[in-house]
């Protein structure tokens, strides 16, 4: 197309909605270009998952493992079909050989600058409230039906909702949440920001997702805090 790179594909690959590319911490060093589709590139801190960004056709991604010579530092999944491109390795290995010494010395510095930074981010990935440790009861509603489950922390700003059949990052749902003493119960729209399935699950970090409130009442988010407020008093 006009206006587009073209880049020398060696090989295509295709892959299903969900499908792995590669995973956090893996080796190889392979760089793709997104053909049709799409693909979502996260990452793992302290056991939960970000996104850090949604990539579409023509974009390239799995330069910091050719260029840095490092571990994979994000997973890739392919969203909805998905076809890529392997970038011809012989070919990028001959442009990047011309280029001079320093110039290459450079391009090394501000990639493995680019992962620590990364890293550092993640690492830092802090929760702007305090979370409470509570098992409160709830009912939330995505798209298509209505589902009973139980908080495992909250805060003023989200919760953790425990569920064999966690959302996707990004999706939204309007939730119900029932605090004691409470006669109504709070009504909240929510953003689900990380998701852990079953087999991903630990023993101490059971299957559910952690959501941020988009959308709450002056009213219900008093309630809350009054009720957290009270719990912290309890600690």
């Amino acid at each position: 197309m006009k206006g587009k790179i073209q880049y020398n594909i060696a090989e295509e690959e295709n892959y299903q909605d969900g499908q792995i590319i590669f995973k956090e911490d893996s080796s190889g060093d392979w760089i793709y270009v997104i053909l049709s589709g799409a693909v979502e590139i996260s990452k793992n801190v302290q056991g939960q998952k970000y996104i850090i960004s949604v990539l579409q056709a023509g974009e390239v991604f799995g330069e910091l493992g050719f260029i840095g010579v490092t571990k994979r530092t994000a997973t890739a999944r392919a969203i909805g079909n998905t076809t890529l491109g392997i970038i011809d390795r012989e070919f990028l290995e001959k442009e990047y050989n011309q280029l001079s010494g320093q110039f290459r010395s450079i391009i090394e510095v501000i990639t493995q600058r680019f992962k620590e930074m990364l890293d550092r981010t993640c690492a830092f990935t802090r929760r702007a409230e305090p979370r409470f440790e509570k098992s409160l009861s709830l009912v939330y509603k995505d798209r298509e039906a209505f589902f009973r489950a139980y908080t495992g922390n909250v805060s003023s700003g989200g919760l953790y909702i425990k569920t064999e059949t966690p959302l996707s990052p990004g999706d939204q749902l309007s939730l119900k949440l029932q605090l004691p003493g409470v006669s109504d119960a709070l009504q909240i729209k929510c953003e689900v920001v990380w998701a852990r399935s079953p087999d991903e699950s630990l023993a101490d970090k059971p299957a559910g997702m952690g959501v941020k409130f988009t959308q709450i009442s002056k009213k219900d988010h008093q309630f809350l805090r009054q009720y957290l407020s009270s719990v912290d008093s309890e600690q």
